[in-house]
């Protein structure tokens, strides 16, 4: 594996859930020697500096602005589909000690049975202090055998309800005590807690000749966009470029786009817009107030880095015929007339030429007419901002299962292009 694909690894070990890879992404951040901005403080004016809220980041990094200066945003998530724990987090069923929990996103359900499942999120305290956690491997969600239901393997039917629900222990076992433990916090002042269930199995790499056609693990869509964003947005001559030019380049990584954005966190909100509003009110230019912020907004272009479909062999026929993106044929360009993918024209030429500036192949997505295609929070930054927005992502298989599948080479590419997007191109 190249030292980049090795990184991304690290990364998705490191992220279970939207609120580690947010302290992932803070502590990288942190790192490279940016500050991180209290919100709810006086507005520090840091030209390289970040905020958290919850599952969400947001950086920046200030160049050389002028009267001419917009914002160069990629946007991407940091939530996949899985399984959120219940308020009342614990059940018994027959000698089984069960986790009561519900669908959380549009994911592939069936890809979660028989799998070693953690909890990974967070546990709040009365007084409002937020700790991480994380358990190791501790349930699992058991299929019947196909000898108690012989048309299994033809017609798989579970519900949501019952047959979804993990078991924990032989007999009875309350599960708030453990995960309190595990994160130092005492039952009795613990408030309330946002835990997500995750696939515990390690990324791997295989396939091809050479051994590295294929990467696998979980949450890839859309850890696969939060970390080839945040590596080109970290990468010292993009920061060079950055600082010699223009524009301010912010990296924003949302929460909660699998269930549609509408979220203090999530992309349809003010989270971003507000940032980008005090980060032009700190800047020294001649216009003022509103002015200042609708020019450099009309000056600013965004990609909306989302993961999307690689054609599959086996089902070819639910791809459009003329458009058959693949894993390693580089990130696709992806496009829709009904706009759930803000691509138009100029933001294509936008793409193309970060793409030529670091001599890297796309290709494009367009949907089969007959299969409706999902949306990202491209349309709804376009909206909330009124800026010129491009959508973009690596090629994945299985998407939305416990474990995606993509290509090493398609990493390199995305993260080439997005450099060569925040350096100018």
């Amino acid at each position: 594996m190249s030292t980049l694909i090795q990184d991304y690894a690290a990364f998705i070990s490191a992220s279970p859930s939207s609120f580690h890879a947010a302290a992932e992404i803070a502590r990288r951040l942190g790192e490279a020697g940016y500050a991180r901005q209290d919100e709810q403080a006086a507005w520090v004016g840091e030209r390289k500096g970040f905020l958290v809220r919850g599952g969400a980041v947001i950086a920046w990094c200030v160049g050389k602005v002028g009267p001419d200066s917009g914002f160069r945003i990629v946007g991407s998530h940091t939530d996949s589909p899985s399984f959120k724990v219940k308020p009342a987090p614990s059940s018994q069923a027959h000698g089984f000690g069960q986790v009561n929990v519900e669908v959380y996103g549009g994911g592939l359900l069936n890809s979660w049975l028989n799998r070693d499942l953690g909890l990974a999120g967070v546990v709040t305290e009365l007084d409002g202090t937020v700790h991480l956690v994380r358990t190791p491997a501790i349930m699992t969600i058991p299929q019947l055998a196909p000898h108690l239901d012989r048309s299994v393997n033809d017609n798989l039917k579970l519900s949501r309800q019952v047959d979804y629900k993990p078991i924990w222990a032989i007999g009875e076992a309350e599960l708030l005590p453990y995960i309190c433990e595990l994160a130092g916090v005492d039952p009795e002042r613990a408030a309330a807690f946002d835990l997500f269930a995750y696939d515990v199995q390690e990324p791997a790499v295989y396939g091809g000749p050479s051994g590295d056609a294929f990467f696998s693990a979980g949450r890839q869509d859309n850890l696969s966009s939060v970390f080839t964003s945040l590596s080109a947005f970290l990468d010292p001559g993009v920061q060079a470029a950055v600082a010699e030019g223009e524009d301010v380049a912010i990296f924003v990584a949302f929460d909660h786009e699998e269930v549609g954005s509408s979220t203090y966190t999530g992309a349809a909100g003010p989270f971003l817009e507000n940032t980008l509003r005090r980060i032009a009110a700190s800047l020294e230019l001649d216009a003022v107030g509103d002015e200042r912020f609708a020019r450099m907004i009309a000056n600013s272009t965004c990609i909306s880095a989302d993961a999307g479909h690689s054609i599959s062999p086996n089902k070819a026929g639910l791809h459009d015929p003329d458009h058959h993106p693949v894993l390693g044929g580089g990130p696709l360009l992806k496009v829709n007339a009904n706009q759930r993918y803000a691509t138009e024209a100029e933001g294509t030429a936008l793409w193309l030429r970060a793409a030529a500036a670091e001599g890297v192949a796309t290709q494009q997505f367009v949907s089969n007419n007959d299969v409706p295609c999902g949306s990202t929070i491209g349309p709804l930054t376009a909206t909330r901002l009124g800026v010129l927005t491009v959508d973009v992502g690596v090629p994945l298989l299985s998407m939305h299962s416990a474990r995606e599948i993509s290509s090493p080479a398609d990493i390199e590419a995305m993260t080439a292009i997005l450099r060569g997007y925040f350096a100018g191109a």
